[in-house]
């Protein structure tokens, strides 16, 4: 069985010391929460601080800590100094990525000391990992932002180690997160997990974007492809422990609690509101529109009452205390301005509260108002939902919160909009029973199906099965002994035929395709490769016969343009007559999109057009390209022509023209001893299938292939290329 490590700030178990003794108490975060009920049924281990500084603990209090931490628990501490704990979590986790993450940039301090110690903690974070791990069949799990940078870590030390990584808060934008000072560090400690995972689309696009943007890796389908590695950023909405909270009901406590809540309110109808005081909640947002509400409805006055619960939150933070005397003068404000002598509008309560008080207000409130300015998923709306088992109640839910992609029933809000929260109070008012316990029923199948634990076994599985599609890939890397045998081969030989293509083979990608001329280090290489008259050279490659011709003249190679439409023999011969005659329809449309996207051009060939991206910002070229795609399918249909899909290019071209066939015919020519393929694209992959059994092919790049080996880079190729030419050297002599 697979050991998993869990790793967080904190561990789901709080550690206090007081008169001496040392007691231990189930944390209440969002997190320690959602994953008790899952972890403890595994072989876990969770790593994270204990909530409390080194400071006040000696040897036999670390002692006793760690014991008991182990044995009853299965946690393991991290421990952290006062200082630590200002720095790295007060400061730059608090004051720099939070309010960075969530929209707040005037809030956004940066230091470059915090910076200091939040790569040190990282860096001890690491360090406990290291000393948990026993093998690389150990999944490690990190968790949220506290710990961006140990991913990497952990890569550098454990390079075969399986490392998840899921974020609990929203991931920006682009333009947001670019301020940040150490943006890139962020990313590259990020990626060096196994699986990257959001609660929503949008929050892994702003990732993805971000990778782009700023460290120049492309993704496929959320895949990105580093070093040998593959990368797998993905969407787990999390869930919660949907049983406790829809069970809560029965238990004698909460059942107490709820005849108690019941007295008090009467037959007032309640909404809830339940917070940790903090100001991407939008709980001042909230109470204005609640004003507005009893403003413009004096007849629900003695009628309603609004239950505030807001939790005590990073009061060391001045924009929290900030917070709290504006929530105190608004509450002050409002229940001065409408209360009546025997009714107060808002019942505030400025504390933590346990369990089963939390469900009996569940149970009770007619209505619950949810509606953060910004929040990664928010799991009081499914807690909400899952507690009412009459399926009355109406949830009232931010647009701005992850739960709103998945709670579709609820009346969702703009939070900054006070209209749109009064009106969605006056539409919780009319709704009918029978219209809330359709839209609950709906919300509470869907929280049911996809619960914590399902939550967490699909991140796992996702990772084991991102791990070993990249170990797969890592098999087929040219490792020294297959190299070995390429060589043995190559020098044995009498007759070779090396395929070679071009653009991301020999040469890197650039901007612009005419950029891409050969330098001299490869022409030295063909040069010395061509020289040598066992070899047949052949540049198979999309690039027109013209280009091909005007950078190779001179020099003995094959060359086969447009994907195979040409072969240069004594001259330049069609393989097969083609028409050109449909560019005059084509061109136009695709000339269309290169006005509307900036940086991506038209390449015109003999007989095929190419849309280019490459120089085009990634998101929009890829939106761009689908729209290409689907204007030209049926335009096309009967016109013999295929259209392509590249990297970063759209081409359209004669049907039945590919590379493939091309090299088929060069290698039916011959029998050769020895054939040699190497290609980056999907477009190699043709030529890949038809070579016979015997011979060799390399895929440059790390995206899936039919070639029997994989080769990193452009370098790697030239490195290559170069020993065959050694050999021919030594075998001269």
């Amino acid at each position: 069985m697979r050991r998993l490590l869990i790793v967080s700030n904190r561990l789901p178990v709080s550690v206090e010391k007081r008169g001496g003794e040392i007691h231990f108490s189930e944390s209440a975060g969002g997190l320690a929460t959602g994953l008790r009920s899952f972890y403890r049924s595994y072989d876990c281990t969770w790593i994270g601080w204990p909530g409390i500084t080194s400071e006040k603990l000696n040897k036999s209090d670390r002692e006793c800590i760690e014991a008991k931490l182990k044995s009853e628990y299965h946690c393991r501490p991290v421990y952290l100094t006062k200082n630590d704990f200002d720095n790295y979590y007060l400061e730059f986790c608090n004051k720099t990525i939070w309010p960075l993450c969530h929209y707040f940039p005037e809030y956004v301090v940066y230091e470059k000391n915090s910076w200091e110690a939040y790569e040190r903690i990282n860096t001890r974070f690491c360090s406990a990992v290291l000393d948990s791990i026993s093998s690389n069949d150990d999944i490690t799990w990190v968790h949220d932002f506290h710990l961006m940078l140990v991913p990497d870590l952990l890569r550098a030390k454990r390079p075969d180690a399986m490392i998840g990584f899921f974020l609990h808060i929203p991931f920006p934008s682009f333009e947001v997160f670019r301020s940040l000072p150490w943006r890139k560090e962020i990313l590259q400690g990020l990626l060096g997990a196994d699986v990257i995972g959001f609660h929503t689309y949008n929050y892994a696009r702003h990732f993805l974007s971000c990778v782009h943007r700023l460290l120049g890796y492309d993704h496929d389908l959320g895949q990105i492809f580093i070093h040998g590695r593959t990368i797998k950023v993905d969407v787990f909405p999390m869930g919660i422990d949907y049983e406790q909270f829809s069970s809560a009901a029965q238990k004698p406590e909460v059942k107490k609690e709820i005849i108690k809540f019941r007295r008090e309110t009467a037959d007032r109808k309640v909404i809830l509101s339940i917070d940790r005081l903090d100001y991407t909640k939008g709980i001042p947002q909230r109470l204005k529109a609640f004003d507005a509400f009893l403003g413009k409805h004096p007849e629900y006055k003695g009628k309603i009452t609004l239950l505030l619960v807001a939790v005590p939150s990073r009061m060391q933070v001045h924009q929290y205390q900030n917070l709290k005397e504006s929530v105190d003068e608004l509450i002050g404000n409002i229940n001065g301005n409408h209360g009546t002598i025997g009714w107060v509008p808002i019942w505030y309560l400025y504390r933590s509260i346990p369990f089963h008080t939390l469900a009996a207000l569940y149970n009770i409130a007619d209505i619950a108002m949810v509606t953060p300015l910004r929040d990664g998923m928010n799991l009081i709306a499914k807690e909400y939902i899952a507690s009412k088992t009459d399926r009355k109640g109406v949830l009232i839910l931010s647009e701005m919160a992850g739960a709103a992609k998945e709670l579709g029933e609820a009346i969702v809000v703009n939070p900054y909009d006070h209209d749109s929260i009064v009106f969605a109070l006056e539409k919780a008012f009319a709704i009918s029973e029978e219209d809330q316990i359709a839209h609950n029923t709906e919300m509470q199948e869907r929280l049911k199906r996809y619960d914590v634990r399902r939550w967490a076994e699909e991140f796992i599985g996702r990772l084991i099965q991102t791990k070993t599609l990249s170990n797969q890939m890592k098999d087929k890397l040219l490792d020294a002994e297959s190299r070995r045998k390429l060589i043995r081969k190559y020098k044995e030989s009498m007759t070779r035929l090396l395929l070679l293509d071009y653009d991301g083979t020999l040469v890197p990608f650039y901007p612009s395709p005419e950029l891409a001329s050969p330098d001299n280090e490869i022409l030295e290489i063909l040069k010395n490769l061509t020289a040598n008259r066992k070899n047949k050279v052949v540049i198979i490659s999309g690039r027109d016969k013209d280009t091909l011709e005007t950078w190779f003249r001179g020099y003995n190679l094959g060359l086969i343009a447009e994907h195979g439409a040409w072969i240069k023999g004594s001259d330049w011969e069609l393989i097969e007559p083609l028409s050109s005659d449909w560019k005059k329809n084509i061109r136009p449309i695709l000339e269309l999109y290169q006005d509307r996207t900036p940086g991506s051009l038209v390449e015109e060939k003999e007989f095929s057009l190419v849309w280019h991206y490459r120089s085009a910002d990634q998101e929009l070229g890829l939106i761009r390209a689908r729209e290409i795609i689907d204007d030209l399918v049926d335009l096309t249909a009967n016109l013999s022509l295929e259209i392509l899909e590249g990297h970063k290019v759209v081409e359209v071209k004669n049907t039945g023209i590919n590379k493939g066939r091309a090299g088929l015919r060069l290698t039916q020519k011959k029998d050769w001893d020895y054939i040699l393929s190497i290609g980056d694209d999907w477009t190699d992959e043709d030529l890949f299938q038809v070579l016979p059994d015997e011979a060799c092919s390399i895929r440059v790049g790390f995206a899936p292939t039919n070639a029997k080996y994989r080769l990193q880079s452009y370098l790697e190729v030239r490195a290559l290329l170069s020993q065959l030419i050694s050999e021919d050297s030594k075998s001269s002599t």
